[in-house]
C-alpha cells in the first residue's frame, strides 16, 4: 500500500511539475508574440506618418532644439515616435543595447525607450539604465539646467552631474543580451 502511495505521489509531482512548464512556455510564447505585434504596429505607425508626406527631423536635432545633447540616444536607433501635443518621445532601438561614452560613463537601452520630452528635460524615462558602481540603476530623469551649461544631469536614484561633452555626438551602440 505504502509503495501504491509512493508512486501515486511521485506521478502527480511529475504531472505537476510538466504542468509548470508547459506554463512557462506558453507565457513566454505569449511574450514573444506581444513584443511581435507591437513591434509590428509601431513600424505601421512610422510608415504610415512617412507616406503621409510628414518629413520627420532627426533625432539628434530634435534632441538639440530642446537643449539636450545629441548623443543621449545612440546613432543606431530603428526610428523614434514625438507626441507634440503630449510632448512624449519613443525611441526604438532593434535590441537591448549599450553605449560606452568618452566620460567612461555606460547607459544601456531598452528596445523601446520612452519620456517625455521638455526644454532642457528628459522626464519619466523607462527603458533606460545606467552603471553606478558595478550595478544598474534606471535613469528616471536627464537634464540641461541652461544653453549654457556644461553638464547634464542624470538621476538614476541619485542625481549625478556628467560632461555634456561627453554625450553632444551620438555614438553606435553595442548589442546586449538582456537590458
Amino acid at each position: 500500500m505504502e509503495k501504491a502511495l509512493v508512486k501515486v505521489g511521485s506521478i502527480k509531482a511529475g504531472t505537476f511539475w510538466v504542468s509548470k512548464k508547459a506554463k512557462e512556455e506558453i507565457s513566454n510564447i505569449s511574450q514573444d508574440l506581444s513584443t511581435f505585434s507591437n513591434t509590428v504596429e509601431e513600424k505601421a505607425k512610422w510608415i504610415f506618418n512617412k507616406l503621409k508626406g510628414k518629413p520627420q527631423k532627426s533625432l539628434a536635432d530634435l534632441l538639440r532644439e530642446n537643449n539636450l545633447p545629441a548623443g543621449i540616444f545612440p546613432q543606431n536607433i530603428t526610428c523614434y515616435e514625438f507626441d507634440e501635443l503630449k510632448s512624449k518621445l519613443i525611441v526604438y532601438l532593434s535590441s537591448p543595447s549599450e553605449v560606452c561614452f568618452k566620460d567612461s560613463s555606460i547607459v544601456r537601452y531598452s528596445t523601446r525607450v520612452k519620456a517625455t520630452l521638455s526644454r532642457g528635460k528628459l522626464t519619466g524615462i523607462e527603458g533606460m539604465k545606467t552603471k553606478m558602481v558595478l550595478v544598474w540603476v534606471k535613469v528616471t530623469n536627464v537634464n540641461v539646467e541652461s544653453y549654457k551649461s556644461d553638464k547634464v544631469w542624470f538621476t538614476a536614484g541619485v542625481k549625478t552631474s556628467r560632461s555634456k561633452d561627453a554625450y553632444e555626438m551620438p555614438r553606435d551602440a553595442i548589442r546586449v543580451e538582456e537590458f
